[in-house]
């Protein structure tokens, strides 16, 4: 795996800062404890549409975002099968979405 971004995915799935599925990402969002959401490429757009309301609902500030990735590409990376995924720490989040964005440039 030469992916920095997906590297570092799976760094933070050893660490324990990565909630994964809908039930333990929407969990985290709600616990106040998510500090960004991914939705991959191949997320259905009723997960993608619950998730970036619920990032939304009771004025909540979680970004909400999909990476260019699939759920196959999460899996060979954190070893979890899953469309969507929070980030549970704020240093891990920075740094994936400073990946993304030299990424998409």
């Amino acid at each position: 795996m030469n992916d920095k971004f997906l590297s570092l995915l799976g760094l933070a799935k050893k660490a324990g800062k990565v909630s994964s599925g809908h039930d333990a990402s929407f969990g985290s969002i709600q616990k106040g404890k998510a500090k960004i959401c991914f939705l991959t490429t191949d997320a259905s757009q009723r997960l993608k549409d619950e998730f970036i309301k619920t990032t939304r609902y009771d004025n909540r500030q979680i970004k909400c975002t999909e990476i260019p990735y699939t759920q196959k590409e999460i899996n060979f990376a954190t070893g979890i099968r899953a469309a969507v995924l929070t980030i549970n720490d704020e240093g891990f989040a920075k740094k994936l979405i400073e990946l993304l964005t030299f990424r998409e440039d």
